[in-house]
C-alpha cells in the first residue's frame, strides 16, 4: 500500500537531463533522506509528503560552477556564495585558487562549513593565494618563486581531501610575470606528490598557450580556453590551434572560465564551429565580473547553448563533466541512491542581446533561468536576477 510518507519531496512532470544517465525526458524525481529515490516516469504522488510541480521546466544534476572565487571577505577577488549559488541554482562551487597553503584554514572553516550548499577548492600553489586582485591594484601572486613551495601546497592538499581537489596555477605575463614556466612546472610537481588534477589560468604570454599545454598531463585543465587574443586558442587563417587538438588527445580537459577577461565570442564560435566544444562551462565568478559580463553559471551556459551547443550537452558540462574531472563520481547525476543536489531550470524564449568580455554582442533567442535549488534534499527558493542578466523587469 502507497504512504504519504514513503517520499520526502516529490518533483513531478519535469524534462529530466541526466547525461551521466543517459536522461532526457519526462521524469518524476522523488528524494528521500537527503538522496535521490527513484526518477520514473510515474511516481504516485500520494506517496510524497510534499509534491512541487516543475511541468515546463527543466530538472538537472545540482549545477556545478567549476570555477568561482568565494573566499569572501577574506580575498579582494571573492563574492559572496550563498549569493552566487541561489542566483545560479548552483548546488556545489568550486573555488579556483583564492586560498593558498597559508590560509586555506580559513576558507575551510569561516566559509566552507557554515555555507548552505557544497563549496569545494583548488589550492593555489603560491603560499597566499591571490592576494592582490581589485581594478587599482593587481598582482599576480605567481610571480614571486619563493611563494611556490610545492611540498607545503600537497601537503596541505593532503589533510584536506574532502574539501580540496586540485591545484591551480595562474599563468601569463602578469600572473606569473618573469617566473614564467617555472610557476607551472612546480604546481605540476605539487599536484604529482598529491596526486590531483592541476587547473592553469592562461593569460597574455609569455608563456603561448601552446607552450602551457605542451606541459599538461591527462586529466589537467586549462581555464579560460575562449580566450580573446593574444593568446587565443584559435589559429587566424581558420580553425584551432594543432597544440589544443594534440592536447585533447592526450586527456587534457579545456573549462570556459568566463570571468571579466577570458570569454571571447569569435574564439568559441571558431572553435566550436570547427568540432571544438569546451569540457567544462564555468562562471569564474570574482568581484570584477559577477555583475557583467559572466554574471554567473546560468548565464555563461546560456551564451555556449546559444553558440549552438546542444542544451544536454550543455548541462553535461556543467554537471557530469566537472564531477569527473575533480575525481567526484558522487557528484552530477541523479541515480538512484545519489545525494539528492538538483537543479531546476526554466528554459524561456528572449531576444537578448550577450556581451563578452571584449564588449561583442550577439543576439540570443533563449535564456536559462533559475527555478529552484535542492542541496542536500534540503529546498533553496532562488535569488532574484536584476533586470540586466535578463532583459524583463522582475
Amino acid at each position: 500500500m502507497v504512504i504519504g510518507d514513503t517520499y520526502d519531496l516529490l518533483l513531478k512532470g519535469g524534462r529530466v537531463i541526466d547525461p551521466r544517465n543517459s536522461l532526457d525526458g519526462l521524469r518524476d524525481v522523488a528524494i528521500q533522506g537527503g538522496r535521490i529515490a527513484a526518477v520514473e516516469p510515474w511516481i504516485d504522488a500520494t506517496a510524497a509528503k510534499q509534491v512541487r510541480p516543475v511541468g515546463g521546466k527543466i530538472v538537472c544534476p545540482g549545477l556545478i560552477d567549476f570555477h568561482t572565487h568565494v573566499y569572501h571577505k577574506a580575498t579582494s577577488c571573492s563574492v559572496d556564495p550563498a549569493y552566487l549559488s541561489r542566483r545560479s541554482v548552483v548546488s556545489t562551487l568550486v573555488d579556483a585558487g583564492s586560498a593558498g597553503a597559508a590560509n586555506f584554514a580559513g576558507l575551510r572553516d569561516y566559509v566552507m562549513k557554515p555555507a548552505p550548499l557544497r563549496i569545494l577548492a583548488f589550492l593555489n600553489i603560491s603560499f597566499p593565494g591571490i592576494f592582490a586582485f581589485d581594478r587599482s591594484v593587481m598582482f599576480g601572486e605567481a610571480r614571486i618563486p619563493e611563494l611556490l613551495v610545492p611540498e607545503l601546497c600537497a601537503e596541505v592538499i593532503a589533510a584536506n581531501r574532502d574539501r580540496l581537489v586540485g591545484v591551480k596555477v595562474r599563468m601569463g605575463e602578469a600572473t606569473s610575470g618573469e617566473v614564467g614556466m617555472k610557476a607551472l612546472d612546480r604546481a605540476i610537481e605539487a599536484a604529482e606528490l598529491a596526486d590531483v588534477p592541476l587547473m592553469t589560468h592562461i593569460g597574455s604570454p609569455p608563456p603561448t598557450y601552446g607552450e602551457i599545454l605542451a606541459r599538461l598531463r591527462p586529466g589537467d585543465i586549462l581555464t579560460h580556453c575562449f580566450r580573446p587574443a593574444p593568446n587565443a586558442p584559435v589559429a587566424e587563417g581558420g580553425g584551432v590551434l594543432d597544440a589544443l587538438i594534440t592536447a585533447r588527445e592526450r586527456g587534457v580537459l579545456f573549462d570556459i572560465g568566463h570571468g571579466a577577461g577570458a570569454f571571447h565570442f569569435r574564439s568559441a564560435e571558431q572553435a566550436i564551429s570547427n568540432g571544438f566544444p569546451p569540457d567544462i562551462i564555468s562562471s569564474d565568478a570574482h568581484t570584477l565580473s559577477i555583475d557583467g559580463p559572466a554574471y554567473d553559471l546560468l548565464h555563461t551556459m546560456s551564451k555556449l547553448a546559444n553558440c549552438g551547443i546542444p542544451l544536454p550537452e550543455v548541462i553535461g558540462m556543467a554537471t557530469d563533466a566537472p564531477a569527473r574531472a575533480m575525481r567526484r563520481a558522487d557528484l552530477g547525476h541523479l541515480a538512484v541512491g545519489a545525494v539528492a543536489d538538483i537543479s531546476v531550470i526554466a528554459e524561456v524564449e528572449r531576444d537578448y542581446s550577450f556581451r563578452d568580455v571584449r564588449g561583442e554582442v550577439r543576439r540570443g533567442s533563449m535564456l536559462l533561468e533559475p527555478d529552484i535549488l535542492i542541496v542536500g534534499g534540503v529546498t533553496v527558493e532562488p535569488e532574484a536576477r536584476p533586470f540586466e542578466m535578463t532583459g524583463k523587469e522582475s
